[in-house]
């Protein structure tokens, strides 16, 4: 598999994950109305036009969860058993729709399991950039990843 193991991986490992994407209108309306999310500065462009950002701005929660999809490929794929936790998660500028994010992932805490000896529990710091190198998104994830 592409994932890392535990034991690939070390407290102060950065990765800079290669693939980008760009966020499209369809992408926030659609994962808008899925998750029945009626807010309108993802909804409404007459009223979103008239806050402080000018225009509609893309979910969250959408963004959250694209940023934990662009690292799949490089970090988890096949080598997790599961996502354990999201925490201290931050949006310090809004996403727009035709921005493109990408995600930096760091280590910043592992450990042994105690449920699982076939397995450690890590902690990885997420980072999302727009395209202009912008912050964008800021959380932390703990995951159950699989032992060699």
């Amino acid at each position: 598999m592409a994932g890392k193991f535990y034991d690939d991986l070390r407290v102060g490992m950065v990765m800079e994950h290669a693939n980008g994407r760009t966020i499209t209108e369809m992408d926030n309306v659609l994962f808008s109305a899925l998750t029945m999310n009626t807010q309108p500065l993802h909804l409404n462009e007459d009223y979103a036009s008239k806050t402080q950002f000018g225009a509609r701005i893309v979910n969250g929660l959408f963004t959250l969860g694209l940023a934990v999809g662009l690292t799949v490929s490089e970090l988890t794929e096949g080598t997790i058993i599961a996502n354990l936790g999201y925490d201290k998660v931050r949006h310090p500028r809004p996403v727009f729709h035709g921005d493109t994010l990408y995600v930096r992932s760091e280590v910043v805490a592992m450990r042994e399991s105690q449920s699982n000896p076939a397995a450690g529990l890590v902690t990885l710091k997420h980072t999302g950039r727009n395209q202009r190198g912008e912050v964008v998104l800021e959380f932390e994830r703990t995951a159950m990843f699989m032992k060699k």
